[in-house]
């Protein structure tokens, strides 16, 4: 829960309540929190950035997008602030599509856990090109798809495509699994 104080916009005269409310503003305190916490992670990033070694052909270097991701973050946490302190609160969640005095529904969220953690299990043994297939596939039945024949070849599309993107493209190893010689 979010501790909120209203307080008098400067310049109105106490007790005017003539629109109705619209002398005062509230400072949601949560918000500066929030801001504090972005800005000391956005300060350890960038702090833990300068401990990353640099190539020599690298003309970017592994310091560029945490210097950039800490520095954005450091950026958004004064932003916060600032609209804080100028009474910005923020608004609910009014759920457009979704009705929100619905409960969550649990079975759905078991179901991918148990696809994830299947995942976690096998991946090694049978190889990211056959989970990811299975993850994609299972996915999308445990959120409501009928079609599982199609699900599994986007699946299996999708797998083996990030696989040899990551392992010839970005020259990072996935697993292969039983699929070793073959990919």
């Amino acid at each position: 829960m979010s501790e909120r104080e209203t307080v008098p916009r400067p310049g109105d005269e106490p007790g005017d309540k003539s629109a109705a409310g619209a002398g005062e503003r509230t400072i949601d305190k949560a918000q500066y929190g929030l801001a504090a916490v972005l800005a000391v992670v956005g300060i350890y990033t960038i702090v833990d950035a300068r401990g990353l070694t640099v190539g020599f052909d690298d003309p970017v270097g592994p310091r560029l997008f945490p210097y950039l991701i800490g520095t954005g973050m450091v950026v958004l946490a004064v932003l916060l602030a600032v609209a804080t302190a100028r009474g910005d609160v923020a608004e609910g969640e009014e759920g457009e599509d979704i009705d929100l005095s619905t409960k969550a529904d649990w079975v759905t969220v078991g179901k991918l856990v148990g696809i994830l953690v299947l995942n976690l299990l096998t991946v090694n043994f049978l190889g990211w090109a056959i989970t990811g297939a299975l993850v994609f596939a299972g996915c999308a039945w445990a959120l409501g798809s009928k079609t599982l024949l199609r699900d599994v070849i986007v699946g299996a599309v999708f797998s083996v495509g990030s696989w040899y993107f990551f392992y010839v493209g970005l020259d990072v190893p996935l697993p292969p699994g039983i699929l070793d010689g073959i990919l």
